[in-house]
């Protein structure tokens, strides 16, 4: 009776690992391997709305860069130069997008006196990497762009970054983990904390509404790769950033809260401003309302002396 009782109990908890197993990776590989936007619709969607000029693009002053990520790949960065000034500006796209979603972020950048670098996160458009960690390892690669960028147009040179949506969160997480060599940091929708933002989205979008997903997602997570959703933190890195930040967030985005930004800013010490538009879904608020939401990088940029 014993010997049954146990061999009943080895097959249950079998079945029980094999089925925490099955989920676990199939948890992490809806994070890990994101399914990426095509880039052509991609190119076909800013065109159509008249955020990417092809004829711009192609005449403007630039210059193609591979810039080796310290996590093992290469990443696409394009150095747009249509001024003769240093004033320059990284922009960070988010996930599932790429660098010709910056482009528009770039224009609106020339419009105020500054050349631009969009790139490929890692995993992304043209760069490397074979896993997206939301973050995590971004962070580092964004490090590297900045200190690239820094050895061309100087140490003395005004230097910002702009991230949306994935790209915000990798700005802060750089900002407060290592020694920031950017003058000022402008945010759009970022999350404050990876593992709360999952835990909205399932949530809000799936059947599965307690935590205990994302303890196996961390497990697996870990194993795979090397790191876990608290680690994906700006809440908690936020309070070290001493340059000026612009928080900026769209009221109606229901995928990322807007209480998010707020949170941010409310953590953030020092110089910094907060905008929130009522219009205008997930990343969608310079699109909702570009004449504003430029006016508004404007004030920034005026309020904290980096208007020319």
């Amino acid at each position: 009776m014993k010997k049954r009782v146990l061999y009943i109990t080895g097959i249950i908890m079998g079945v029980f690992t094999a089925l925490l197993t099955i989920f676990g990776f199939a948890v992490t590989n809806r994070l890990m391997f994101m399914k990426m936007k095509d880039s052509d619709v991609i190119l076909e969607r800013e065109t159509l709305a008249k955020r990417f000029d092809q004829k711009w693009y192609e005449s403007v002053r630039k210059e193609d860069s591979w810039i080796d990520s310290p996590n093992g790949y290469r990443l696409r960065a394009v150095f747009l130069k249509p001024l003769d000034t240093t004033r320059t500006v990284i922009i960070c796209h988010g996930v599932t997008e790429s660098k010709i979603n910056s482009m528009k972020y770039a224009r609106l950048f020339e419009r105020l006196g500054f050349n631009s670098v969009v790139f490929d996160h890692r995993r992304h458009g043209d760069s490397g990497g074979k896993t997206t960690s939301f973050g995590y390892y971004e962070k580092i690669d964004l490090q590297t762009i900045v200190h690239s960028v820094r050895e061309r147009i100087g140490e003395v040179a005004l230097l910002g970054i702009h991230g949306e949506s994935m790209g915000a969160a990798t700005t802060l997480l750089y900002a407060g983990t290592y020694e920031d060599e950017a003058d000022f940091h402008i945010v759009d929708c970022p999350f404050s904390d990876f593992s709360e933002q999952i835990l909205h989205i399932m949530q809000n979008r799936t059947p599965l509404r307690t935590s205990m997903a994302l303890r196996v997602a961390n497990l697996f997570l870990k194993m795979r790769d090397g790191y876990t959703l608290n680690r994906i933190s700006p809440r908690e890195v936020v309070g070290n950033i001493t340059k000026p930040v612009l928080f900026i967030h769209s009221l109606e985005d229901d995928f990322i809260p807007p209480a998010m930004s707020e949170e941010l800013y409310e953590m953030k010490q020092g110089d910094k401003m907060l905008k929130l538009f009522d219009k205008g879904a997930h990343a969608k608020s310079f699109n909702e309302n570009p004449k504003e939401y430029e006016q508004t990088v404007e004030e920034f940029l005026k309020n904290f002396r980096f208007s020319s």
